[in-house]
C-alpha cells in the first residue's frame, strides 16, 4: 500500500513510502490514516480486488455497533469468505502487498473474540493486520492483549491491537484520570503489540446528550474536547502512542465531496474563517482534521469512501516544515535560524514535533505548500 493512489499524477517533493502489515511498527503506526470502517457482514472482498476505493490503505469490519446480535454470525462468516479469497489470491501471486489495504476486525466483546479466533486458520493470519477492542478499559484491557499475545504465539505472525477507549469511566471527570493512567499502564505491558489508540467520541458525547453540527468540531463540544485532551496528554506524551482522531459524522451519499475546480486560497486561513468551499460536510471535516493534526491527533477513523483523500491529505507534510524537522533532527543543540529564515528552530524542543514529523512525511510523503493540499485532494 502507499498513500495518495487517487491522484497518481501528482508530483511530490518526497514522495510516500509503500507500506504492508510487516513494516516496522514505528513507521506503520504513522500510516493508519483514514481507517474507513464498515459492517462485517458486508461483502467487501471484490472491491479490494478491484481497487474500488484507489485511496484506501486501511480498514476495520465491525462485529460490534455496526452489526445488531442476529447479525453476528453471518458477519463471521463474511469475514472468513473475505480472508479467504485475499489469502488464495495473494498465495497465487494474483494480488501482492502492494495491493493489499490494512485490514483488522472490530470485536463484538472478549467472548466473540476467542470465538472468531478459533475460526482463523495460518493462511489468513497474512492478510490480517490485527483487531480493534472496543469500549477497552481496566477491567478487559488485560484479557485483551494477553490473549493477542498468545495468537500471535500461536501464528508465529504479527497480529496488533487498538483499543478504542470510549466508555463512561474514561468520560467523566471524577474516574478518568486514574482510568486512563490504567489503561496506559496495560498497553505498557504489550507496547509492541499496540499500534494505535482510538477514541470514541460519539460515545463520550452521548454521556452527556451532545452531538456536534456539521457547522461544528468535535473540539466545540468542550465536556468531549476535555476528555480528548486528557487522552492526548497521556498516551503522547514523549510520542509513547499513536493517536488517531475522533470519526467524522457527516456525507453526502449522492455527491462526491470533492473540488470542482481549485481555488487559490490558503485552505487553513479559509476554513477557520468559515469560508464555504466545497460543501458543508466537505469544510467541516477539513476544519476538523486541521484541528486534529494541531493538537496531535493522526489519522482518522472515516465512514464513507469520500472521506479518504481530505483525511489522508491533510497529513502530508509542506517543504517548509520537512525542511525546518531535518534541521532540527541534523543538528547537535542550540538555535539555529529556520531555512526559509522565518522562524526560530530550538534543537531541544523541537526535537519530538520534529522525529513525529519525518515519520510523518515518510506515510504521507512532502508536499511543496499549503496551496498544494488542494491539488492533492483532487477534484472532479
Amino acid at each position: 500500500m502507499r498513500h495518495h493512489l487517487y491522484n497518481p499524477d501528482f508530483q511530490f517533493v518526497k514522495p510516500p513510502e509503500e507500506f504492508n502489515k510487516y513494516t516496522d511498527r514505528e513507521v506503520l503506526q504513522y500510516c493508519l490514516g483514514a481507517t474507513m470502517y464498515m459492517p462485517g457482514h458486508r461483502d467487501f472482498t471484490e472491491a479490494i480486488l478491484t481497487h474500488k476505493y484507489p485511496g484506501l490503505t486501511a480498514m476495520i469490519m465491525c462485529f460490534e455497533d455496526a452489526c445488531a446480535a442476529e447479525d453476528v454470525k453471518r458477519a463471521e462468516e463474511n469475514s472468513i469468505h473475505t480472508l479467504d479469497v485475499l489469502s488464495e489470491k495473494l498465495d497465487k501471486g494474483e494480488i501482492t502487498y502492494a495491493e493489499l489495504p490494512l485490514l483488522f476486525f472490530r470485536v463484538r466483546n472478549m467472548e466473540q473474540f476467542r470465538h472468531f479466533t478459533t475460526m482463523l486458520r495460518p493462511e489468513h493470519v497474512k492478510v490480517l493486520a490485527g483487531f480493534n477492542f472496543p469500549k477497552f478499559n481496566t477491567r478487559n484491557g488485560e484479557e485483551y492483549y494477553t490473549y493477542l499475545l498468545e495468537l500471535n504465539e500461536k501464528f508465529g505472525e504479527v497480529l496488533y491491537g487498538m483499543p478504542i477507549i470510549e466508555d463512561k469511566i474514561a468520560a467523566y471527570k471524577e474516574t478518568r484520570v486514574n482510568e486512563l493512567a490504567g489503561i496506559k499502564a496495560i498497553l505498557d505491558q504489550y507496547r509492541e503489540l499496540v499500534l494505535n489508540v482510538r477514541v470514541g467520541a460519539t460515545d463520550f458525547s452521548s454521556c452527556f446528550g451532545a452531538r456536534r453540527d456539521v457547522e461544528y468540531t468535535i473540539y466545540d463540544i468542550v465536556t468531549v474536547r476535555d476528555i480528548l485532551s486528557d487522552i492526548l496528554n497521556i498516551f503522547t506524551w514523549e510520542g509513547e502512542y499513536v493517536v488517531s482522531g475522533p470519526v467524522w459524522e457527516y456525507f453526502k451519499a449522492k455527491r462526491s465531496m470533492r473540488f470542482l475546480e481549485l481555488p487559490k486560497i490558503n485552505i487553513q486561513e479559509s476554513l477557520l474563517r468559515r469560508e464555504p468551499l466545497v460543501s458543508p460536510e466537505a469544510d467541516g471535516l477539513m476544519r476538523e482534521l486541521i484541528l486534529d493534526k494541531a493538537n496531535g491527533f493522526i489519522g482518522k477513523t472515516i465512514i464513507h469512501p469520500s472521506h479518504i483523500n481530505y483525511v489522508n491529505g491533510i497529513l502530508a507534510v509542506t517543504r517548509e516544515e520537512y525542511e525546518d524537522a531535518m534541521q532540527v533532527l541534523d543538528t547537535s543543540g542550540g538555535v539555529i535560524k529556520s531555512s526559509m529564515s522565518n522562524k526560530m528552530n530550538e534543537i531541544g524542543p523541537h526535537h519530538l514535533w520534529a522525529k513525529k514529523l519525518a515519520a510523518r512525511a515518510r506515510a504521507y510523503g512532502v508536499i511543496e505548500n499549503k496551496q498544494s493540499y488542494l491539488e492533492l485532494f483532487g477534484t472532479d
